[in-house]
């Protein structure tokens, strides 16, 4: 029993805003490609698959994470009691945990087109490396919404086959999303990371944090927008139905935010999974009408 809460804890599962996070953009594809007036037993089927994925590449990524940032883990107040940081578990242990994590994952990929397995496998070193990041720049965060957000195209070309304009346009809004979602959780650390020499768009903005995560947010719904106009199909809806995550953005989760009070930038980044199911529902509804 203690092995198996020292391995929940070391994977976040009790944490789903992480693999939420990573199965949102992965919703978002698969639902833009979809044609709903064919069978949905295979949406559903994969819908299944890319929260499976999503679930076992997020506990993954959180010990290879672990492993790499375990010297700075254990000199910052939130994750020095992580269970390699404070070498409750072995790092040839975790290894283990990782390398059966990635079987399962890849278990799961197979069910998909070649094409889409392909993409995927070549996401992996980029996965990997992002922890890494944030000794040598400013800007993991941007690292991190190019690689969190890489589902949106595998969603769209396990239906389509082939990579199109407006999965693109997706995920380059999807990537600003992350840009500000994450720098607004980089503040939980933003004094521990400080002093142990650490980067972040968090640390690169400060003082001027606000306007920064406004600007990713403002990018976002533009891109969004310019995705919602190439799909042609029920534009007035989408946009009308845009308001609302605008409004979550803007007026809900940027109230909330406050880079000196770290519970409540925890509280504005949780709110990210609210908005990642709004723009699923938007997606679903022009879709269906």
């Amino acid at each position: 029993m203690k092995q198996l809460n020292l391995f929940i804890e070391l994977t976040r599962l009790k944490k789903p805003i992480g693999y939420m996070l990573l199965f949102w953009p992965c919703a978002w594809g698969l639902t833009l490609a979809y044609d709903f007036s064919s069978n949905l037993n295979n949406y559903l089927f994969y819908l299944i698959l890319f929260f499976l994925g999503s679930v076992l590449m997020r506990s993954a990524g959180c010990i290879v994470n672990d492993i790499l940032d375990k010297e700075f883990d254990s000199k910052v107040f939130r994750t020095k009691n992580r269970p390699i940081a404070s070498k409750k578990i072995s790092i040839k242990l975790a290894l283990f945990y990782a390398s059966a994590l990635c079987f399962f994952a890849l278990l799961v990929l197979l069910n998909f087109n070649l094409f889409t397995i392909i993409l995927a496998l070549g996401s992996m070193p980029l996965a990997f490396t992002y922890p890494l990041m944030k000794r040598y720049t400013y800007w993991p965060q941007l690292f991190l919404g190019i690689t969190f957000n890489y589902g949106l195209i595998l969603g769209w070309t396990t239906i389509k086959g082939q990579i199109d304009l407006v999965p693109i346009l997706f995920y380059l809004g999807a990537i600003f999303w992350t840009l500000g979602y994450d720098t607004i959780y980089g503040y939980q650390d933003i004094k521990d990371d400080e002093i142990i020499g650490l980067k972040s768009t968090s640390i690169k903005f400060k003082g001027k944090e606000k306007k920064f995560i406004i600007l990713c947010y403002t990018v976002l719904l533009f891109f969004l927008s310019l995705g919602g106009y190439f799909m042609e199909l029920n534009n007035f809806v989408y946009f009308i139905l845009l308001l609302i995550p605008g409004y979550h953005l803007f007026f809900y989760q940027l109230k909330i935010f406050n880079p000196i009070k770290p519970e409540n930038c925890l509280k504005a980044f949780k709110s990210n999974n609210v908005f990642g199911l709004i723009i699923f529902f938007n997606i679903l509804i022009i879709k269906l009408i």
